[in-house]
């Protein structure tokens, strides 16, 4: 079911509480308006803090893969994740203990045309794949970034049976670094 606020739409997947976010845009001769966020219809799917940051990346070269990332309690958090410029492939992974879906990832095309997002509740990982040489991405976290609580995953991870769209041209040493999941990983 899709649940719709003035200029946004909500569409469920298959992961609880991840959601593709359609933008409705206005415009006319002078340009465009959207709206990015929207407090009221994000809380009726569970994000009921504040933003309290807004972040954004560039990522150049197509095929580079970002991620698989997420913060641990006491600082997880949700995420709107928004392409402003080219297209990307973008993935949430579940990996809340007991959830249904556990290990289970949804992925979406995100473009500046489609006009969309991804919301990402705590405890998914996120990552994504550049589908243009140049990806600016907009992110808005209801958690503070906290180093200290910053963890991964590795994408190429064979128990994720992640499919990226393209070769992998790119990744950071870092996410390289993420380890792969033990067979006694529960989540978190």
């Amino acid at each position: 079911m899709t649940v719709a606020q003035a200029s946004l739409f909500c569409t469920p997947t298959p992961i609880a509480g991840v959601m593709v976010v359609k933008r409705i845009q206005r415009g006319d001769q002078r340009g465009m308006f959207e709206r990015m966020y929207d407090k009221d219809l994000l809380a009726s799917f569970g994000w009921t803090s504040d933003v309290v940051q807004v972040n954004h990346s560039v990522t150049r070269g197509k095929g580079t893969v970002r991620g698989m990332h997420f913060q641990r309690a006491p600082f997880s958090e949700y995420k709107l994740v928004s392409c402003l410029v080219g297209e990307v492939w973008d993935v949430a992974l579940d990996l809340r203990r007991g959830s249904p879906s556990f290990l289970q990832h949804f992925a979406v095309k995100l473009s500046p045309h489609e006009a969309n997002a991804l919301l990402i509740p705590p405890g998914c990982a996120h990552g994504f794949q550049t589908l243009t040489e140049q990806v600016d991405m907009l992110y808005c976290h209801n958690q503070p970034y906290m180093k200290s609580h910053e963890d991964g995953i590795n994408a190429s991870d064979p128990r994720l049976n992640l499919v990226w769209p393209l070769e992998i041209t790119q990744r950071s040493e870092r996410d390289l670094e993420f380890a792969y999941l033990t067979p006694s990983f529960e989540g978190v």
